[in-house]
């Protein structure tokens, strides 16, 4: 029988839950259990597909093409769990579900209503991810307190119930400030957290309390008094250095006792062994390279959070820091960009910044500096090369400019006959065909790989002998040849775009080949051997 943790957050957003989740993964994954991940999110989008970065951070995208929120990336950087559409849950998803069926007259002319229907809903969308694991960890999404998420916090209240004593625990996110003018750090916060939590039927098993600094075991004794919880049961989460400590962090607090003790599995002293020498090589690796990511959301890092970590599993692979450079690509300075050791030109929708994101490439093909660019990146190597070197000036993508006579990034011809746009989307894994002699084949070591996607252009075809002539090779291609995956520029040190999203499948401790390349490239151009 599956057996499930409920991650619940108070007191504000941002704490944490999501990479807290994701620890508790890799250490019940590192005592052996097979395990997945589930986010429940509160909000009524049916998925985050068309929620601007801004509001939500990046939008994560799984092997079967869902699109979701960027705590599934957390899921799977710490975890080898594989995350599906399943893993996500959002109230829009749940709501969705429950009109359909009312409208089709299952509900057998009955009051639809939030209790039974909604909470039934959402207890079957969450015992649907159970199979085959041992631990099923769910993290509810949104603040203890919110009204948006009363329905989630029913819904884990009955079915913990149901699953019976021994069989789930509850995990309780929490905040305690430091007030600099009293000296002290405070639990009031915390206490009317778990007393809401309480309120609506939940206590919880265990305290998680993020704080800037470690607890004191007062602090500590007082949070377990107030909360009706055992005091080693209360687990300080101070702010560290590296994330992929964290971990570790928790083991040294007794964290996978307590999971061991509240539902009855057997102990097992969890190997953390590969998240100690990760973490040892970011504290002690004493060269750095500097990459820019040249972007339209460099103002919210969370839009591009899995891009920045896949750059440090880069720096971990190499036995480097990397110090990432964020530059709106709206306001590019050359100079600053001749600085760098590498440039990465990120994904994106909009021809917002799109300018700025060109001149960047130009520099790193002219002056030689290690270029990666990425789906819409990818899309602009190929107007700023054409624009350039070939000389079609008004060379463009029809996304941006749908009269351009120059149509060298364009809708395939199947798509332009969709009326609806989500669906032109290319989304989740798609296979590609790697080239023998070039950078990607050498880099992958193998013919044959697998990458997720998320967009909606592709390169024209019609351009593709022109640019082989000038120089440009494509070195990735779909099985049938028909999709450019990878291009290339010859004779160039690094100079590589793909339409997939390589970050979305790079971990700590598996770098994503094309990240670790591109930093020792950039290691390399730094004189680091």
């Amino acid at each position: 029988m599956s057996k499930f943790i409920f991650v619940t957050g108070g007191v504000l957003s941002s704490l944490g839950k999501g990479v807290t989740s994701a620890s508790i993964g890799a250490i019940l994954e590192g005592m052996g259990y097979r395990i997945t991940l589930q986010k429940l999110d509160p909000y009524l989008n049916v998925d985050p597909g068309t929620m601007s970065p801004y509001q939500h951070g990046e939008v994560f995208v799984t092997e079967d093409g869902a699109e979701t929120d960027l705590d599934l990336g957390h899921y799977e950087r710490f975890t080898e769990a594989v995350m599906t559409k399943d893993n996500n849950i959002t109230a829009g998803k749940v709501y969705f579900n429950v009109i359909a069926r009312e409208r089709k007259g299952d509900y057998l002319g009955a009051t639809v209503q939030v209790i039974p229907h909604i909470t039934e809903e959402i207890k079957e969308l969450i015992r649907k991810v159970k199979e085959d694991k041992d631990v099923v960890i769910v993290e509810v999404g949104g603040t203890v307190g919110d009204i948006e998420s009363l329905p989630f916090l029913e819904a884990v209240r009955q079915l913990s119930l149901e699953l019976g004593r021994g069989n789930s625990m509850f995990i309780h996110v929490t905040y305690v400030p430091y007030i600099k003018t009293a000296g002290e750090l405070k639990t009031k916060p915390t206490q009317h957290s778990v007393k809401e939590l309480r309120a609506i039927g939940i206590q919880p098993d265990a305290i998680i309390c993020r704080a800037d600094r470690p607890l004191p075991r007062g602090i500590k004794a007082k949070i377990a008094l107030f909360s009706n919880v055992e005091e080693s049961c209360v687990i300080s989460a101070p702010d560290l250095d590296y994330i992929y400590d964290l971990p570790n962090k928790f083991k040294e607090e007794g964290l996978d006792r307590i999971i061991a003790d509240k539902l009855n599995l057997e102990y097992r002293n969890s190997n953390l062994g590969r998240w100690k020498k990760i973490v040892n090589i970011l504290k002690n690796a004493d060269q750095s390279v500097k990459v820019g990511v040249i972007g339209k959301y460099t103002e919210l890092r969370d839009a591009y959070k899995s891009i920045s970590e896949a750059l440090i599993h880069g720096g971990i692979a190499n036995n480097l820091k990397v110090e990432i450079i964020w530059k709106s690509s709206e306001g590019v300075d050359i100079s600053e960009i001749r600085e760098l050791d590498a440039i990465l030109i990120p994904g994106g929708f909009g021809e917002r910044g799109i300018k700025g994101k060109m001149e960047a490439l130009r520099v790193g093909r002219e002056e030689e500096i290690p270029t990666f660019g990425i789906c819409l990146g990818m899309q602009m190597m190929a107007v700023e090369f054409a624009r350039n070197v070939i000389g079609l000036k008004e060379a463009n993508s029809t996304e941006f400019d749908p009269h351009t006579p120059y149509p060298v990034i364009d809708l395939m011809e199947d798509q332009k006959k969709v009326s609806n746009l989500g669906g032109t989307m290319r989304l989740g894994a798609y296979p590609c065909v790697l080239k023998e002699g070039t950078k990607a084949r050498k880099i992958y070591g193998k013919s044959l790989i697998h990458e997720r996607h998320r967009h909606r252009y592709e390169f024209n075809n019609s351009f593709r002998e022109v640019f082989e002539s000038n120089g440009i090779v494509f070195s990735g291609l779909s099985p049938d040849g028909k999709l450019v995956e990878i291009m290339e520029l010859d004779n160039h040190p690094w100079y590589i775009g793909c339409q997939f999203h390589p970050e979305f499948k790079s971990k700590p401790f598996a770098p994503h080949p094309l990240f670790a390349s591109f930093i020792k490239a950039a290691a390399l151009r730094k004189g680091i051997s």
